[in-house]
């Protein structure tokens, strides 16, 4: 049961302070945002959100191994390694929020135009499609929950398998586009958002090239015919291909 427990905990953890970064990316509705906090120098700030992205992007990337995998299976059983993946998340992701130092020096700024009412509403789609395509392939197994479930029950825990739900259909990685959309595409923009919007996407890029990498070993050829036909990230005008795709990892 605590398992079970610890694993629902992780999941709305995850799910209130990803909800709190969107507000903090795009400054509003919390009191803090990417532009306010304390107040320092370019070069320290810069220094410290580096260093915050650096903590972020290095617990994804080095949790997401499968050798730090069985080492973390030594300490908590296997089928709460993914709950415990998912709450490191939320920890760095948290930190940055509040470490994060302001640099509110406009990039760009077309609040009160009429570009900002459309620019808003591919901004709050992007946000909001990242939970929503987890829902196209096993959002509870992408969080940890349906492993735990599965130990609560002491049931074997086994994946969908490769498939192309929806989305995955036109790019390879519709969760991580979303993502991006909620990054960048903005009314306004200052030097902050902007190192943080760079840092994000560029952990994006990478991270991807090596979950690739995985997905090519674990699935093989059929992997590779996907990528072959499918886009990484903008969908093509063309129709579809028909190959079948991973679920996605965060």
């Amino acid at each position: 049961m605590f398992g079970l427990i610890y694993s629902l905990a992780s999941y709305l953890g995850f799910l209130v302070v990803f909800t709190y970064f969107a507000w903090f990316c795009d400054g509003v509705g919390v009191p803090k945002t990417v532009d306010t906090g304390l107040a320092t120098d370019l070069g320290s700030a810069l220094v410290v959100n580096v260093g915050l992205l650096l903590v972020f992007g290095l617990q994804h990337s080095i949790m997401a191994r499968p050798s730090f995998k069985r080492l973390l299976t030594r300490v908590v059983p296997a089928h709460l390694e993914r709950a415990t993946f998912v709450l490191a998340s939320s920890v760095a992701l948290g930190l940055l929020i509040w470490q994060w130092r302001p640099l509110p020096s406009e990039v760009w700024n077309v609040q009160g135009t009429a570009a900002a009412a459309p620019l808003w509403i591919i901004n709050a789609l992007g946000w909001l499609g990242v939970p929503l395509v987890s829902f196209m392939i096993d959002h509870f197994d992408l969080f940890g929950v349906k492993q735990a479930f599965n130990g609560f029950r002491r049931k074997s825990f086994e994946r969908r398998g490769f498939v192309t739900p929806l989305l995955y259909k036109y790019v390879r990685h519709p969760m991580m586009s979303a993502l991006l959309l909620g990054l960048w595409v903005t009314p306004h923009m200052t030097i902050g958002h902007l190192c943080l919007t760079l840092g994000m996407t560029i952990y994006v890029v990478v991270g991807v090239q090596f979950e690739e990498r995985a997905l090519a070993r674990e699935l093989g050829s059929a992997y590779v015919r996907y990528q072959g036909t499918t886009p990484k990230f903008l969908p093509r005008a063309t129709s579809p291909a028909g190959p079948p795709a991973p679920a996605a990892t965060l």
